[in-house]
């Protein structure tokens, strides 16, 4: 049984998955520092300094009474919040991935939908006897007709 397990485990297509389950997980982790601190500071600033990762709504206050500077200290204090900007991060880093994912995909469908043109015929039919013979050949090895220069592929 171990020895079915090893050739399972060790088969091309689960070796494959498991590399891209951990380079998709780098790219989440890059794609998520990306969001939160390099897209959002700027459209945050555009909207009047919104710091989308603070921007909750309390639902019920904590232990100590707000106002709460920061999600952190809502959460700290207890507060049941409502965490609109960490939604929005994660929904701008859902679209981003989805986008990159769409990217790879539609170059392979492309390389897929890519085909060498087929490699030009080295044979024909003798148009007496409809045998195949080859392209050059200036008599039929199977009737004996003498093939003209048109008919034999020259020009």
């Amino acid at each position: 049984m171990l020895k079915d397990f090893k050739e399972f485990a060790m088969r091309g297509s689960v070796v494959d998955m498991a590399v891209g389950i951990i380079i998709g997980a780098a790219f989440g982790s890059v794609v998520k520092s990306l969001v939160a601190d390099v897209l959002m500071p700027p459209i945050g600033l555009l909207l009047g300094n919104v710091d989308f990762t603070n921007l909750f709504i309390i639902l019920k206050a904590g232990k100590t009474a707000g106002p709460y500077a920061s999600l952190a200290a809502a959460q700290a204090a207890g507060a049941v919040t409502l965490n609109l900007g960490v939604f929005i991060n994660t929904i701008v880093s859902f679209v981003i991935v989805a986008f990159a994912v769409f990217l790879v995909i539609r170059g392979l469908n492309r390389l897929q939908r890519q085909q060498v043109a087929p490699a030009a015929p080295d044979t024909r039919e003798c148009p007496h006897c409809l045998s195949v013979i080859p392209l050059k050949a200036t008599r039929c090895p199977h009737c004996t007709s003498e093939l003209t220069a048109a008919a034999a592929g020259n020009p």
